[in-house]
């Protein structure tokens, strides 16, 4: 009889994103002979449409198609992801997530969208499972350390600055209003919250599982004592410091799509249009060059960071990718909370810089009503 399989990696959330991004190196990774992974996937929300999706994490390939420019020619290409080989529902399977958390588990990865973090108003633990993901994951780890469990490492890839900085924060918050004992505190102290910043464009799905994704692909790990990346490969960086590669991702790459969204709403555009087509159209990408050129890039200049200009040019490449589907609808969810993040951060950190400088039009996007 077969030795049960044991998951060290955990991961919250069954976007295409992680398929394409860190399921794809870690299934790379495992095929270079690494000892990394394989990865228990869970869906933290109940969502019946996923439910085939979940059944597809067996260890079978995943496809990830990678479609682009690649040094100049064009590439198309597909991976098989072999390291998902179980799927969960928070929902439906809660007893058995519990159980992989406590007894196998070493990293937990999640990526549980822009509004991840979000609490629901006056939940506490008890006997149900959480409905907010933040909840969820104190009451797993709440057993794994009553289970006298080994702390954990925590790698969060919510779109979020300082992302493991703000979720150690906030179960700290969390362990306090729920009452829970100083030990575990300080246990919870004792694991290790990754700062990350994860990029790659992964524009459509493939059903049940699988995704199509471009070829750039990063993903940016602030180093800190005790942290081990992953995995080793050529797109996981450990980086000293995580400000500058997450102030280009969010202000310049995430705020172009926030912008295009909202204009692309505003103008009760064609709903299945794509970023490559609004971005060919010539007065929407003079308007697009335009807040780069004189409300984004002075922000830039004034903060130190000289590559820039040279990664917005990188990222208008990225957006005209004639290769890809990225559906304008798809980025336009969660939009509120995605221009507060974007364009509100960009504002806010030209405050701390003390830069004097008008931002006509990204402060009408942030005031607008649209999302």
């Amino acid at each position: 009889m077969p030795e049960p399989i044991r998951t060290p990696i955990v991961q919250f959330g069954t976007s295409r994103f992680l398929q394409a991004h860190a399921d794809l190196f870690l299934s790379e990774a495992r095929g270079q002979g690494q000892d990394v992974g394989p990865v228990t996937i869970v869906q933290t929300t109940a969502s019946g449409a996923r439910a085939g999706r979940l059944r597809a994490f067996d260890g079978s390939p995943i496809p990830i198609v990678i479609r682009g420019i690649e040094n100049g020619a064009p590439v198309e290409r597909t991976v098989g992801v072999t390291s998902l080989v179980r799927g969960l529902s928070a929902v439906d399977d809660w007893a058995e997530v519990e159980r992989v958390v406590v007894d196998e588990a070493e990293i937990l990865i999640s990526n549980t969208s822009d509004a991840g973090f979000a609490l629901n108003e006056g939940e506490r633990l008890g006997a149900e499972v959480p409905r907010s993901f933040p909840l969820k994951l104190l009451k797993l780890l709440v057993a794994r350390w009553r289970a006298d469990g080994a702390p954990l490492t925590l790698f969060p890839c919510e779109l979020i600055p300082r992302n493991g900085d703000m979720l150690r924060a906030l179960l700290l918050k969390l362990s306090d209003e729920n009452g829970l004992s100083e030990p575990f505190r300080a246990w919870l102290e004792s694991c290790i919250f990754a700062n990350s910043l994860v990029d790659r464009i992964v524009s459509e799905p493939i059903e049940p599982a699988g995704a199509v994704a471009e070829p750039y692909a990063l993903w940016a790990i602030e180093k800190q004592q005790g942290l081990v990346a992953p995995c080793i490969h050529p797109d996981v960086r450990m980086v000293d410091d995580l400000a500058v590669v997450e102030r280009l991702k969010l202000f310049i790459l995430n705020l172009g799509h926030t912008v295009l969204a909202e204009w692309w709403r505003e103008g009760g555009r064609a709903e299945g249009e794509l970023v490559r087509e609004i971005v060919a159209d010539p007065a929407l990408r003079r308007r697009l060059d335009a807040i780069y050129d004189a409300e984004v890039l002075p922000i830039f200049a004034a903060g130190g960071i000289a590559e820039a200009p040279e990664y917005r040019a990188s990222v208008l490449e990225r957006f005209e990718n004639p290769f890809l589907a990225h559906r304008l609808a798809e980025i336009f969810g969660n939009h509120a909370e995605k221009k507060r993040r974007r364009i509100g951060g960009l504002l806010a950190w030209k405050q701390t810089i003390g830069l004097d400088l008008q931002t006509p039009q990204l402060d009408a996007i942030l005031a607008s009503a649209i999302g």
